[in-house]
């Protein structure tokens, strides 16, 4: 796995922190995602029927039933993150957990969206009162976690609602706790079992004292 060299760019723009560090993904981590998206997609003329753990293959259009291909789904997922601040909201328990945390370690935004909206997510970030930094990737998230983590030692959780990102950094980073955190739970009907060294959490208030723990706050 290579490193997106954007990503690389706004990591070396952080301020240095040596204190434990606390990396969070996003959608359906910090913000709602998976309950807000078939609302917009119905304004939009389609409708989403989650009968897998992915949008291409469930989106169809509702006048004709079709459904649509790749390259409409990112049209649409484009869309929805250019308005997202009139759709997303915080995860339930988000904010409080994260502002216990905040005082202690640092916390780092890594969400996998494409570069152009960075900014109308750190603005929309910033309206809800998250003013922690965000970085954005367009490619795996283990190269960036652990240019994240340097050589500092430092502990090191990171918290996110999809395995394969786990994954990622899981590989990349061999001693990052990981935590499998997903805003609606009625999707992990659809994935295998946590992979091992991978703590599963119900919601915020479930993570908050375990990633605590993980990293000796």
């Amino acid at each position: 796995m290579s490193d997106d060299p954007e990503t690389a760019r706004q990591i070396e723009e952080l301020a240095a922190d040596d204190r434990p560090l606390l990396v969070l993904d996003v959608d359906d981590v910090v913000l709602e995602f998976i309950r807000p998206f078939p609302h917009f997609l119905k304004s939009r003329g389609f409708g989403l029927t989650l009968a897998s753990f992915r949008l291409t293959g469930n989106i169809a259009e509702t006048a004709s039933g079709r459904l649509i291909e790749q390259q409409e789904v990112s049209e649409l997922l484009g869309e929805f993150f250019d308005a997202q601040a009139d759709w997303q909201s915080i995860t339930d328990g988000a904010a409080e957990a994260l502002s216990t945390l905040g005082g202690r370690a640092e916390i780092v935004l890594l969400t996998a969206m494409p570069h152009k909206h960075r900014a109308v997510r750190r603005a929309h970030l910033d309206a809800l009162g998250l003013p922690y930094p965000l970085l954005t990737t367009e490619m795996a998230k283990g190269p960036a976690v652990a240019k994240l983590c340097g050589k500092k030692g430092r502990p090191v959780v990171f918290v996110d609602d999809q395995p394969s990102n786990l994954a990622s950094v899981q590989s990349s980073v061999a001693d990052a706790h990981l935590v499998h955190l997903m805003a609606d739970n009625s999707l992990r009907a659809f994935l295998p079992p946590a992979a091992d060294g991978v703590i599963v959490v119900e919601d915020w208030r479930d993570a908050a004292p375990k990633i605590a723990a993980a990293l000796g706050l």
